[in-house]
């Protein structure tokens, strides 16, 4: 089991959010008091990873309307659902943030005053936390078998316990076969520009006594052509309805070399970062992020003030470079346009 700190703590009724951008060199929760501040923790990667960001955003919005359980329904609702379009902006790209707060706005639509509907959407959160922590679980025990003793894991920025609940997407495996005493060795890429890799991946493994090694994102074909990697694990903010994956910047850099090297390449998410709406990646609207991100590495300039910067923060992972995905629902084995339909099944 995991040691790092719960990104997310719900206690009475309060909202507490680990703030990511200081890791690893501090630990700090910052107590949620307003639509706002969970909408800017969201916005400025405090809280981050598609299923950690889609609880924080439910219980962001119950925050939000607890100044409005003394309203009427209608009242209640209407409320809820600005600030929900509010809430879905932060971060369009991670579909766990709209399913979220879709999620929310459906609880509070059956009739009753603004008390009766506050009582629903409060629960409504509490179970997609709940259930993210089950996921994680079930992640974990159908990817186990894959991590072998003395093998050699890549994975990319943090799809770990930092971006969910409880164990990770791409992480749970690797948890649960250290805590079976597997010997294996995990490589986390660094992840520029805001290194996830380093700061947070390599710090949680680390803290569970994990053997992790971290690398520049450049040095991914040397460590391959190596033998260093035996497979690829990530996670992934989006999956189409053809499978195609959307990720970390840099993600399909990593798949065109796996497929190169003929190192299986897998992707672990939950059933809710499976969206059958988008017929594929083509679709997805990439978000472009500060270009003050790619100028300097954690506040220190490292490029020439005001030189032109492109900044996408994810791309696309064409689905025929995945070897499966690892999910909730087990290994899912392409075709992927008629497999990952078990995905919808789950929800």
């Amino acid at each position: 089991m995991s040691v790092a700190p719960e990104p997310i703590r719900w206690r009475d009724e309060r909202l507490d959010l680990l703030d990511q951008t200081q890791l690893p060199e501090r630990v700090v929760f910052e107590r949620q008091t307003s639509l706002e501040t969970v909408f800017r923790a969201i916005r400025e990667l405090k809280v981050r990873g598609a299923p950690a960001i889609g609880i924080a955003a439910a219980y962001g919005l119950v925050v939000a309307m607890q100044a409005h359980r003394s309203a009427d329904g209608k009242q209640f609702a209407n409320a809820l659902r600005k600030d929900a379009e509010r809430l879905r902006t932060a971060r369009p790209t991670a579909v766990n943030l709209a399913w979220a707060v879709d999620r929310i706005v459906a609880a509070a639509q059956l009739p009753g005053d603004g008390a009766a509907r506050y009582a629903r959407i409060k629960a409504a959160a509490e179970t997609i936390h709940e259930q993210d922590r089950q996921m994680c679980r079930a992640i974990g025990r159908a990817g186990k078998h894959l991590i072998t003793p003395g093998s050699g894991v890549l994975t990319h920025c943090n799809a770990g316990a930092l971006a969910v609940s409880e164990l990770g997407t791409a992480t749970a495996p690797m948890y649960l076969a250290h805590a079976a005493g597997v010997a294996f060795r995990v490589y986390a890429g660094e992840t520029r520009p805001l290194l996830q890799g380093s700061r947070l991946t390599a710090w949680e493994l680390t803290q569970a006594g994990i053997d992790v090694t971290l690398i520049c994102d450049t040095m991914v074909a040397r460590m391959m052509a190596e033998g260093a990697i035996d497979l690829v694990l990530v996670g992934t903010d989006r999956v189409t309805r053809n499978g195609d994956v959307v990720n970390k910047i840099g993600t399909s850099g990593i798949a065109i070399l796996a497929r190169h090297f003929a190192i299986p390449f897998y992707v672990a998410c939950p059933s809710s970062t499976f969206d059958p709406a988008t017929p594929d990646g083509t679709s997805v609207l990439i978000e472009e992020r500060d270009p003050e991100e790619v100028r300097g590495v954690l506040g220190h300039a490292t490029a020439p003030a005001g030189v032109k910067v492109r900044n996408p923060a994810f791309d696309v992972t064409p689905h025929d470079l995945v070897t499966a995905f690892v999910t909730d629902a087990g290994m899912l084995m392409p075709p992927f346009d008629r497999t990952l339909q078990r995905l919808s099944d789950v929800t």
